[in-house]
């Protein structure tokens, strides 16, 4: 189990690699056994176990619609757990979706994330579009 210091440490170089569009150092971020639960009830909903399982529908929510972050308001850490809220715009056009990604720290890295959306409805329409070729 992290600690406080540990979770906030692992938190902060995530969204910071993620502000920076670092591709390499937020898949590095990712710990071999992470979890993705995914609420909803889109095609991308659930749960998916594995990096490579969990990574394969974070590229289909991006290969689904365009997104962008726009801001990490906040970041949020515990003993286990902690949490980022994070702003991205999401569809076309655009539109600003306030998310919380509550993380629990495992080995130094990410190891299991519940992603949380303002408005379930919009990311279920957004997600259960079939992307244009």
């Amino acid at each position: 189990m992290a600690d406080r210091a540990e979770t906030e440490r692992v938190l902060r170089a995530y969204a910071d690699a993620w502000l920076a569009g670092d591709p390499e150092k937020v898949l590095g971020s990712y710990h071999e056994d992470f979890v993705l639960h995914y609420m909803g009830e889109s095609p991308l909903a659930g749960t998916h176990e594995g990096q490579e399982a969990a990574l394969a529908i974070l590229g289909q929510a991006s290969f689904r619609t365009s997104r962008k972050l726009i801001e990490v308001e906040d970041v949020l850490a515990g003993d286990e757990f902690g949490a980022l809220v994070a702003i991205e715009d999401l569809g076309d056009p655009p539109r600003r979706v306030r998310r919380v990604l509550l993380y629990r720290v495992l080995d130094g890295k990410l190891g299991e994330c519940w992603l949380f959306d303002e408005d379930q409805r919009f990311i279920d329409r957004l997600w259960s579009t079939d992307p244009e070729p």
